[in-house]
C-alpha cells in the first residue's frame, strides 16, 4: 500500500516527477522517467543516491492544455530495463485575452455574438466554459462550435441583464477509462450585455372629438374621473428635436404631466403647454414636397401682400387621442414602455409609463399631422437600458375644423413604367376604391449617378430622389438606370411606397466609328458618342477566324471606362497578318443587367499582308529562279485572305510575273545583261507589303549569228544578232596562221549589230571576235574567221567604163525599140482601119484611172479589133488575160532569203503568174545563181518553191 511516484503540474506548466521510498528496488539500479506526449519522447535519469532519495525530475512542457504520459524505467545492473508505472498527466490551456460580445442582427432580442481571443500557439483545447448571471440565476455551460474564435448563442432571453460573462478554455482526456479535465484560468474582463426586448403589440390611436360646452367649462381644470392616475406615470420629457435613440433609464417615481390630460387622482400638477400646443401660423408647402407638406385645402393661414405671415383667430376645438397596445409577447422582461409624440418633425414628446400601463390619454388643442410610436424598454440590473425597436409608427393628420385624417396603410399595386422615348417614361399602378380619390407622389432617383464619380458624371438632374405628382417621367438620359416609387397621398399624409420599380433607357450607341491601320498586326480604332448619354464602359470586340479553334465568334478584346470625353480610340495589336476581322464597339450600361447598344457598329478590314523574305535566286540558261519564305514556320494561308504574290524584276525592262499563294517560287525569263531590282509582293484585296529588294546582275549574252555579209580587198562587213541588253560592242580582227598574233588595229565600239572593219589586207584571213559590254561587263567573245578579196584592177575604172558602155547600148536599143514600135503602129493603123490609140501606161502613171482599170479598159477594148490594142499591150508588159496584172516589187539591197521567198509567194498567188528572174541583180546580193537557175527547167518540178508553183503554169521568162 505505499504510494508510487508522483507527479505534478505547476502553474508554470512544468511536471514535477518526484521518487518515492515504494519505487526503489534496489541500489545499485538505475532510475530513469520517460515522458511522452509530443511529437518525441524525453528521458530524464534521477541522480544517484544511497539513504536518501534523489532530487525531483523538472520538466518543461511546452504544449499547454496536452496530457503526457510519465513512465518510471528500473535498468539493473545487466542493462535490463523495466517499467515499474505509469502516470497521466494534464496540463492547463491558456486563458482567453479578450472577450468582445454583440448583437445578432437577425435576431437582437434572443442572439448574441461571442468573439474571443486566445494564444492559438501551443494552445490545446477541446471545449469552451461559458458561465454568466442570468438576472438572479447563475448559467454555465460547455460550449464548442467556435469558428476563429466566434460563435453565436441564440437562445438567450429578451430584454434580461446578463452579468459577469466569462469564458474559461477547457481541455479534456481520456485514459484508461479514466477522464482528466482542466479548465484555464480567467484573465479577461468580466463582460454584461443586455439583450433587446420585444416591442409592444396592436397599437392603435383613436381620436374622440369634445363638444364645444364642455371645452368651454372645463377649460384649464379636469374633473377627478380622467382616463390616467399619477400612479400610472413615470416620466415626461421633452426633446425640440427627434431622437431615433432611446433616452437614458428615467430616475424613478418622478412625475410628470402631460398638458390638460386628466388621471384618477385628487392631486395632479400640470407644467407649461408646449408651443405646438398654441395656435401658430403654420405656412404652406408646395404639393411637391415628400411627406409633411400640408395641401392647400388643409391650410389654417394665409398669406398677406406683403409676404408675412397673418394668423386668424382660432377656431379649433380640441380633441381627444386615445392610445392603446398590448405588452410584448413573452418571455420578455420589460420595465415600463416609451411613448414618443411628433407634430410637424419640429416638436417632440417623449413620455416613459409603467409596464403595467395599456393606454394613454391626451388632449390635442393644435391641428397638424402627428406620429405616434410606443417602444418597450428593459431597464432592471446593472446591464445599460435597451429598447425595443419600433414596432409601427402611427400617422394621422387633425385638421383645422377637427377632421380627422387616418394614416394611409395600402401601397399602390402593379407599378408599371413603360419608356416611351430615350428621354421620357410613363408610370402607371393600380390602388383600391377607398384610396382612388387620393393624389400620388411619384418618387425618381437615378441609381446610375451615384456609381460614378462626381467628376465624370454625365448626368445630374436625378442624382438625388425628385418627387412629383406627375406620372410622365421627363429630362430622362439614355443609357442611365431609375428606381421609381409610387405614394398614396391623402391631404398631407404619405401612404407607404410601393415596391421600387427599376428601368433602364438604352443607350444611344456609338457613331463614326473610323479604323486606322498600323501595319499588318495593328489598327486603330475611333469613335465618336452622343453628348447626351450615360454609361459604365466601351466594350471593343472582333469576329474572325480563330485558327487554333477552328471557329468564328465574337469575342471581347478590350473594356475602356466611361469618361466625359466625346471621342475615344483602343488600338488592337496583335492580329494576324492578311486575315479578315470585324471590329464592334457598343456601350454598356450600369443597370443589372446591363443594357448594351448597339450591334450595328461594326467595321470589317482585312490585315495587310507581312512582307515576305526572298530566300534564294538562282539564274540558268537565261531563267531567273527565285524562292521565298512568308511568316513563320507554322503560317498557313488556307484561311488567309492573300490572293497571289507579285514578282517583280525592274531594270530597263520591268516584268512582272503573278504567282498563285501557294506558291512560293518563281521562274522569270530575264534578258541577260541587266542589272534587276527584284522585290516579291504580297497580295490582299485591300492591301499589298513587298519583301526587301535584291539587287540581280545578269551578265552579258554573246552575240549571236555572226555573219560576214560583204568582203573587198580591204574591208569586212560583219552582221550579228543581239541578245539581251548590251550597252555597246567592241570587235577585235587578228591576222590568222601567223605564229604571233598581232593585232591589226585597235578595237571597233560600236553600238549597232552591223559594223564595217575596213584598212585590212587584202586576201588575208582574219580572226574577228565580237564582243557585248552592259554595265561595264563584258561577254564571252563570238568569233568568226573572215578573208579578204584578192586584188584586181581599180575597181573604179571597171566600174566607171562598164556603166559607159551600159549607157550607150541602153540608149541606142531605146532609140531602135522606139522606131520599130512605130512603123508597127502605122502598119498596123492602116491594115485595121483605125487610128486610134490610147496610152494606157501614161494614163496609170498620171493616176488618171481607177483601182480596178486594167479589166474595166480590156472590157472596152474586146469590143475593138485585138490588132490594135493586144501586141501594144504586150509592148508595155501588161497580160490582159491575168487577173490583176502584172505585179512588181522591187528587192532591198541587202536582201535575206526569207525577203525573195516572200517575193516568189506573192507573186504565185495567180495560177497563170508570168514572173521575171534577173539575175544579174542577185548576183549583187551574193546568191547562188547556178545553182537557182538549175532548179528551174521548164519541164521540171524539182525546185524548193514546188509547194507554191503548179508545175503546169512554171513557164518562167529569163531576160
Amino acid at each position: 500500500n505505499a504510494e508510487p511516484f508522483q507527479v505534478t503540474v505547476r502553474e508554470d506548466n512544468c511536471i514535477i516527477v518526484s521518487l518515492e521510498a515504494s519505487d526503489v528496488v534496489s541500489s545499485s539500479s538505475v532510475y530513469v522517467v520517460k515522458i511522452a506526449g509530443e511529437s518525441k519522447n524525453y528521458f530524464f535519469q534521477f541522480e544517484e543516491f544511497n539513504s536518501t532519495l534523489p532530487a525531483p525530475v523538472v520538466f518543461n512542457a511546452k504544449y499547454h492544455g496536452l496530457y503526457y504520459i510519465v513512465t518510471l524505467l528500473v535498468v539493473n545492473s545487466n542493462m535490463v530495463s523495466k517499467s515499474a508505472r505509469s502516470i497521466t498527466v494534464l496540463t492547463k490551456p491558456l486563458p482567453v485575452s479578450s472577450v468582445s460580445i454583440y448583437d445578432y442582427k437577425p435576431s437582437p432580442e434572443t442572439g448574441v455574438l461571442f468573439e474571443i481571443q486566445y494564444p492559438e500557439k501551443y494552445n490545446v483545447f477541446t471545449r469552451v466554459n461559458i458561465s454568466y448571471w442570468e438576472g438572479k440565476d447563475y448559467r454555465t455551460m460547455l460550449y464548442k462550435d467556435f469558428f476563429k474564435g466566434k460563435t453565436v448563442f441564440n437562445h438567450w432571453l429578451p430584454g434580461i441583464c446578463y452579468s459577469n460573462i466569462t469564458f474559461q478554455l477547457v481541455s479534456e482526456a481520456t485514459f484508461n477509462k479514466s477522464t482528466l479535465v482542466e479548465y484555464s484560468g480567467v484573465q479577461h474582463e468580466p463582460k454584461q450585455h443586455r439583450t433587446v426586448p420585444y416591442p409592444p403589440r396592436n397599437i392603435s390611436v383613436q381620436i374622440v372629438p369634445i363638444k364645444r360646452n364642455n371645452w368651454e367649462e372645463h377649460s384649464g381644470n379636469f374633473a377627478e374621473e380622467s382616463f390616467m392616475g399619477p400612479q400610472e406615470i413615470i416620466r415626461k420629457e421633452k426633446l425640440s428635436r427627434f431622437s431615433d435613440n432611446p433616452p437614458d433609464i428615467p430616475v424613478a417615481n418622478t412625475s410628470a404631466a402631460w398638458p390638460d390630460y386628466r388621471y384618477n387622482s385628487t392631486e395632479y400638477e400640470t407644467t407649461s403647454q408646449p408651443y405646438w400646443w398654441s395656435n401658430e401660423a403654420e405656412s404652406s408647402e408646395g404639393e411637391e414636397e415628400f411627406v409633411n407638406a400640408v395641401s392647400n385645402d388643409y391650410e389654417a393661414n394665409e398669406v398677406n401682400t406683403s409676404g408675412k405671415l397673418k394668423p386668424e383667430p382660432s377656431s379649433f376645438l380640441p380633441v381627444q387621442m386615445v392610445l392603446t397596445w398590448l405588452p410584448p409577447k413573452p418571455p420578455t422582461a420589460f420595465d415600463g414602455f416609451h411613448i414618443n409624440i411628433e407634430r410637424e418633425e419640429n416638436s417632440t414628446e417623449f413620455l416613459t409609463v409603467s409596464e403595467d400601463t395599456h393606454k394613454f390619454v391626451a388632449e390635442l388643442k393644435e391641428p397638424g399631422k402627428y406620429k405616434l410610436s410606443v417602444t418597450t424598454f428593459s431597464s432592471s440590473g446593472s446591464c445599460e437600458v435597451r429598447g425595443s425597436q419600433s414596432a409601427k409608427t402611427l400617422s394621422f393628420y387633425i385638421s383645422p375644423t377637427g377632421e380627422w385624417i387616418e394614416e394611409l396603410t395600402e401601397k399602390p399595386q402593379h407599378v408599371t413604367v413603360t419608356v416611351l422615348s430615350s428621354t421620357t417614361a410613363l408610370t402607371s399602378w393600380t390602388a383600391s376604391q377607398e384610396s382612388g380619390g387620393n393624389s400620388t407622389i411619384v418618387s425618381v432617383v437615378s441609381l446610375t449617378c451615384q456609381k460614378q464619380k462626381e467628376s465624370q458624371r454625365l448626368e445630374k438632374h436625378y442624382c438625388t430622389e425628385v418627387n412629383s405628382s406627375s406620372s410622365l417621367i421627363e429630362n430622362l438620359v439614355p443609357g442611365a438606370q431609375y428606381q421609381v416609387v409610387v405614394y398614396l397621398r391623402k391631404g398631407p399624409l404619405v401612404g407607404p411606397p410601393s415596391d421600387p420599380v427599376t428601368f433602364s433607357i438604352v443607350p444611344t450607341g456609338i457613331k463614326d466609328l473610323t479604323l486606322y491601320p498600323l501595319g499588318p498586326t495593328a489598327v486603330v480604332l475611333s469613335w465618336n458618342r452622343p453628348f447626351l448619354g450615360v454609361f459604365r464602359k466601351y466594350v471593343v470586340e472582333m469576329f474572325y477566324f480563330n485558327p487554333s479553334t477552328m471557329t468564328s465568334e465574337w469575342t471581347t478584346y478590350y473594356e475602356i471606362a466611361a469618361t466625359i470625353s466625346l471621342t475615344a480610340s483602343v488600338r488592337i495589336a496583335n492580329l494576324l497578318p492578311a486575315w479578315y476581322y470585324n471590329f464592334r464597339v457598343t456601350m454598356v450600361t450600369w443597370g443589372d443587367p446591363e443594357l448594351s447598344c448597339c450591334d450595328s457598329s461594326t467595321i470589317s478590314f482585312i490585315t495587310a499582308p507581312v512582307a515576305p523574305e526572298i530566300t534564294s535566286i538562282e539564274y540558268y540558261n537565261h531563267l531567273l529562279y527565285v524562292t521565298w519564305t512568308y511568316g513563320g514556320d507554322g503560317t498557313d494561308l488556307s484561311h488567309s485572305r492573300m490572293l497571289h504574290w507579285m514578282v517583280i524584276a525592274e531594270g530597263k525592262k520591268k516584268i512582272k510575273k503573278s504567282v498563285t499563294r501557294n506558291v512560293m517560287t518563281a521562274v522569270l525569263s530575264l534578258p541577260p545583261g541587266d542589272i534587276y531590282n527584284l522585290s516579291v509582293t504580297a497580295c490582299t484585296e485591300r492591301g499589298s507589303n513587298t519583301s526587301l529588294p535584291q539587287l540581280v546582275k545578269l551578265e552579258p549574252a554573246p552575240p549571236k549569228s555572226l555573219f560576214a555579209v560583204n568582203k573587198t580587198q580591204t574591208s569586212v562587213t560583219l552582221l550579228w544578232v543581239e541578245e539581251g541588253v548590251a550597252d555597246f560592242f567592241e570587235v577585235y580582227c587578228q591576222q590568222a596562221g601567223s605564229g604571233q598574233e598581232t593585232k591589226v588595229q585597235e578595237p571597233v565600239t560600236v553600238s549597232s549589230h552591223v559594223v564595217t572593219i575596213s584598212s585590212l589586207t587584202p586576201a588575208t584571213s582574219y580572226n574577228c571576235s565580237v564582243t557585248t559590254f552592259s554595265h561595264n561587263s563584258p561577254s564571252i567573245p563570238t568569233f568568226i574567221a573572215v578573208s579578204t578579196m584578192v586584188t584586181e584592177m581599180n575597181p573604179n575604172v571597171v566600174v566607171i567604163s562598164v556603166l559607159a558602155i551600159l549607157s550607150i547600148l541602153l540608149i541606142g536599143l531605146l532609140l531602135v525599140t522606139l522606131v520599130v514600135l512605130r512603123r508597127k503602129h502605122l502598119q498596123m493603123a492602116r491594115e485595121c482601119g483605125a487610128g486610134t490609140f490610147v496610152n494606157f501606161a501614161s494614163l496609170e502613171r498620171d493616176g488618171k484611172l481607177p483601182y480596178n482599170w486594167r479589166r474595166s479598159v480590156f472590157a472596152f477594148l474586146t469590143l475593138l479589133p485585138s490588132c490594135l490594142w493586144t501586141d501594144y499591150l504586150l509592148a508595155f508588159y501588161i497580160n490582159p488575160w491575168s487577173k490583176n496584172g502584172l505585179k512588181k516589187r522591187k528587192l532591198t539591197n541587202p536582201v535575206q532569203l526569207d525577203d525573195f521567198d516572200g517575193y516568189i509567194k506573192d507573186m504565185a498567188k495567180d495560177s497563170d503568174y508570168k514572173f521575171s528572174l534577173q539575175f544579174e541583180e542577185l548576183k549583187l546580193i551574193g546568191l547562188d545563181i547556178p545553182h537557182f537557175a538549175a532548179d528551174l527547167p521548164m519541164n521540171r518540178c524539182k525546185n524548193r518553191y514546188t509547194n507554191i508553183l503548179p508545175c503546169k503554169y512554171n513557164t518562167y521568162r529569163l531576160l
